[in-house]
């Protein structure tokens, strides 16, 4: 008995007085629980308040096993409401744990019904709900919410840590059976909700440049397309627009991705403008000069064609934009020279991204020079070869409207915390990649295109529109040259061409007809001719036209025209350019 006694005293000594700490604390872990608050996500408004996502509080339905006395009647009494199977129900409900879920964020019908059932060990817990006022509207650019309420894609897990907030936690003692002990341990820490976000988005020109697009994808049978709006002077994006045609029919639905920002596609004819540009800028054309224009030419081993042939004739440097000519705009890419091209094009934005930090954003591609072949100073002028974003192709045309001054596109105004306090997002980088005077006689060179030229479906009734169509062939996935039929249809412009207050690209990836004049210059009327009406840009005063037939700008022409022999490198026919003369009859 003394040898007993003994070693229970050793015992107790080792238990309350050598170890205490560390059983009273394995102690406390088997009374005190820890149960997770989560944060309130902070909000993402439009530009003008409107809700585009928002966390709402909604039940979930928990249960304590331990405390469940009949768990097959509380299984089938469950079942039905929680539209689950009464087996499912009970397997939760006979765990060895103090706590399980029964069912996430059910809607308050739900919750209803399960609290008047008034089951034991069954209850409501608040969590909070992602939700979305104005449905799927731009979900490709808010992106997705997951179950643990962090952001898996788009602006939801770009600005994922402002709006996550921080979770908080409620600490309490509980027996063995789960329920909490009266007078113990008891602690509340509150969750700090997340800052809200306002988009440089407006809702409404949203809804009708998706509403807009989708009717253009139907009709037109073609797989998908995208349409952003962005404001010139500060380059903030209105609206952006990402569409997809299902694979069984039916109407457009939201893309999986901001293809607007993450895929790259050929150009076309609307990267003729940063052809001609340069050319200007550089001196290598004047606005008034005339060439004589072939329908075909060749460079290298490769002969290009227009798409509709017509004999050797005398274009201004506006015709040939107005009509799209390939082989007029290969001439004066030719004249401007591999390089120089290459740093209009990466001065324009191409090559890199656009500094929004969206992810999966792609830079494009853009070649070095050193690595063209004998053929890429013909199909890089005519937008061939290159592969861009259609944000890095808007913000290039905005640099013409806004006088030659590249101005980044940006999506985010503010962000707003918990005490309400805003914080304005910076400004947009800018920088200036061609002159005034330039902007402004690619300005009336792109007027020309849509009142005579290939887009005079982009027309608005009472403004002047500039702008550029394009069809570019798609190139093949994994391999080298171009898929058998597919087409790629866009039109790029801005309005009022007077003093620029939009700019708007429209893509269809697809399409029947191919054409950018025919398919996408439509819907850029409907959508810039409502963002204009909503945003109140009064039409600009009847004033003289921004350029003649001939491309002749009055307020930039020189005091004469000039007399320039031989453009080009010698691989194509010789060609003249020659002061202006009177128009002759487009083919």
């Amino acid at each position: 008995m003394v040898g007993a006694f003994v070693v229970l005293g050793a015992r107790v000594v080792q238990v309350q007085g050598l170890a205490a700490d560390r059983y009273a604390e394995v102690g406390e872990s088997q009374r005190v629980a820890e149960v997770i608050l989560p944060a309130y996500r902070g909000a993402i408004f439009d530009r003008n308040g409107h809700d585009l996502a928002l966390t709402i509080r909604q039940s979930s339905v928990v249960a304590n096993p331990r405390m469940v006395p009949d768990p097959m009647a509380a299984a089938a009494a469950l079942a039905p409401v929680l539209d689950m199977e009464p087996e499912d129900v009970r397997d939760r409900l006979t765990r060895d744990q103090a706590f399980v879920y029964l069912a996430r964020t059910v809607d308050d019908p739900v919750a209803e019904q399960v609290r008047k059932l008034g089951v034991p060990g069954v209850e409501l817990r608040p969590e909070p709900e992602r939700f979305l006022p104005a449905g799927a509207l731009a979900l490709p650019l808010l992106g997705k919410v997951g179950r643990d309420h962090t952001g898996l894609s788009g602006l939801e897990i770009q600005f994922d840590e402002a709006l996550a907030g921080q979770p908080g936690e409620v600490v309490v003692e509980r027996d063995r059976q789960g329920r909490e002990i009266p007078g113990g341990v008891r602690r509340l820490d509150p969750a700090d909700r997340g800052d809200d976000l306002v988009l440089t988005i407006d809702r409404s020109i949203q809804h009708e440049a998706e509403r807009s697009l989708a009717a253009a994808i139907t009709s037109s049978n073609a797989k998908g397309g995208m349409a952003i709006v962005m404001e010139t002077a500060t380059g903030e994006v209105l609206a952006l627009a990402n569409l997809v045609a299902p694979a069984d029919g039916g109407a457009p639905v939201q893309a999986t991705k901001n293809s607007a920002l993450t895929d790259v596609f050929e150009p076309g004819s609307v990267n003729k403008v940063i052809t001609i540009s340069g050319a200007l800028e550089d001196g290598v054309v004047a606005a008034d000069d005339t060439m004589v224009v072939p329908d075909t030419i060749r460079v290298a081993d490769k002969v290009f064609s227009e798409h509709d042939p017509h004999p050797p004739v005398r274009w201004s440097i506006t015709d040939i934009m107005a009509n799209s000519s390939n082989v007029g705009s290969i001439m004066i890419g030719r004249s401007l020279g591999k390089e120089r091209i290459d740093h209009y094009l990466r001065s324009f934005g191409f090559g890199s991204r656009t500094g929004l930090g969206f992810p999966g954003e792609s830079g494009g591609i853009l070649l070095d020079p050193k690595k063209w072949s004998g053929t890429s100073i013909g199909t890089v002028p005519i937008g061939q070869g290159v592969a861009v974003t259609g944000m890095q192709m808007l913000a290039a045309y905005n640099a013409v409207a806004n006088g030659g001054v590249y101005v980044a596109p940006s999506l985010v105004r503010a962000t707003v915390d918990g005490e309400g306090r805003r914080r304005a997002t910076a400004p947009a980088a800018r920088r200036t990649v061609v002159s005034a005077g330039t902007a402004q006689q690619v300005t009336a060179m792109l007027s020309e295109v849509v009142r005579v030229g290939t887009g005079t479906e982009a027309a608005v009734e009472g403004y002047t529109v500039a702008g550029k169509t394009g069809t570019a062939r798609k190139p093949k996935v994994g391999a080298r040259g171009y898929e058998e039929g597919a087409y790629v249809a866009s039109f790029a412009g801005f309005v009022p061409a007077e003093k620029p207050a939009l700019a708007v690209i429209v893509i269809l990836d697809e399409p029947t007809p191919i054409f950018g004049g025919v398919v996408a210059a439509p819907v850029f009327a409907q959508v810039a001719g409502y963002a204009l009406r909503i945003l109140k840009v009064p039409p600009p005063p009847a004033r003289t036209p921004l350029a003649t037939a001939t491309g002749v700008v009055p307020e930039a022409s020189p005091a004469s025209a000039r007399s320039v022999g031989e453009v080009g490198d010698g691989a194509g026919p010789t060609t003249t350019i020659a002061p202006s003369r009177p128009p002759q009859p487009t083919p």
